[in-house]
């Protein structure tokens, strides 16, 4: 089968969550003997920051880290899309990329047929940003993969398509997997961007104030960091250690204690069921990871037992003072949390689970 997706990046996670998706899915595909063409445009916002802040090493880095993969750069203004096209099976498109490609897919996808046509959303825009969710011109795919089902919801309460499935991302767990043997360097690590203001409270609360109050040793890891974040980040105590490429974090993961989870606040109120890819990754690692409030209202993990909930600032101490307490009752639960986690992910949650679905979708069988 011939896959071609039309992504905003698989270079670059600058920013950008579902390259780490992404990046398994064809790596999945590929390993199974399908054909992956990943088209990804020229000037990418995500691609763009990557450079400014790697260099071409950065390019260089994800290569050697993803030998399978690669992305075939594109001009929209001047590719041949029906070249690109005439001999697809399957083609995907990200929600990140523009109206008009997205119009000029579909409308090939009526003339010429011949191949299974989705749009993939990865966003919490679908509730946050209705207008430009409704702009795109749907009338012509096949339906929408949807990362949680209120996304999925969305699209077919409003008819902004005619089906819609609900796609869970999921650890890519060639890569996000135990690394036993380092030795750890601090108790708490949280990899995760600033943003635009969406989670700045819940920040404070479930991982600021608790890194101060227990003086933990603590490393925050991502961009987007404005000057009085990473002022309160050393106020607290707490290193920064800025941008880091997604495929490093097993490494990061193995050398701390424990991690939290701190959803944006779209996930938290107007998404619940929507973890995003973290928690997956974490627990593929065999991290503990304690969490600040989200609904798994979709029963994607079992929550007490897979991970800690943290319904507030307080609780959120009172865990981190548990597990890194080393008391025999700390290390057996601590041990029982990694092994629940684990399996949760390799039961139910990989990027070949995903590709399973996603090829019984293609072939018809999942309607």
């Amino acid at each position: 089968m011939r896959v071609v997706i039309f992504a905003h990046s698989l270079v670059s996670d600058w920013n950008h969550g579902n390259a780490h998706f992404l990046r398994g899915i064809a790596t999945e595909l590929k390993s199974r003997g399908h054909q992956v063409d990943v088209y990804e445009p020229l000037d990418c916002w995500s691609r763009r920051n990557l450079l400014l802040e790697g260099g071409l090493r950065a390019i260089a880095d994800f290569e050697n880290a993803y030998p399978l993969i690669h992305s075939r750069i594109y001009d929209e203004r001047s590719f041949n899309l029906a070249d690109t096209l005439s001999r697809a099976d399957m083609v995907i498109v990200h929600e990140w990329n523009s109206h008009e490609l997205v119009q000029r897919i579909g409308e090939h996808h009526a003339r010429n047929g011949g191949y299974r046509l989705f749009f993939h959303d990865t966003h919490h825009r679908s509730a946050t940003d209705p207008p430009s969710m409704s702009a795109y011109n749907l009338r012509h795919y096949d339906g929408v993969l949807a990362y949680g089902n209120v996304i999925r919801d969305l699209y077919l309460r409003n008819r902004w398509a005619r089906n819609a499935w609900t796609w869970h991302e999921a650890a890519d767990t060639r890569v996000f997997r135990p690394m036993p043997g380092k030795a750890k360097s601090g108790d708490l690590v949280w990899i995760g961007n600033w943003g635009d203001d969406e989670r700045t409270r819940e920040l404070r609360e479930f991982l600021i104030e608790p890194v101060r109050a227990l003086k933990l040793t603590a490393k925050v890891y991502g961009v987007r960091y404005p000057q009085y974040a990473l002022e309160e980040l050393r106020s607290a105590g707490i290193e920064y250690g800025g941008w880091l490429p997604n495929y490093r974090a097993p490494q990061i993961f193995a050398q701390y204690r424990v991690t939290v989870h701190v959803p944006r606040r779209p996930y938290a109120s107007s998404l619940p069921g929507i973890p995003t890819i973290r928690p997956f990754e974490a627990l593929a690692c065999g991290i503990p990871l304690i969490s600040a409030p989200w609904c798994d209202c979709e029963n994607l993990f079992r929550p007490g037992k897979d991970y800690l909930c943290a319904p507030d600032g307080a609780r959120m101490t009172e865990h981190l003072e548990f597990v890194l307490s080393d008391s025999p009752a700390a290390r057996v639960a601590t041990r029982s949390l990694i092994t629940s986690g684990r399996e949760s992910i390799h039961q139910r949650h990989t990027c070949a689970h995903r590709v399973n679905e996603l090829l019984a979708l293609a072939s018809g069988e999942i309607n």
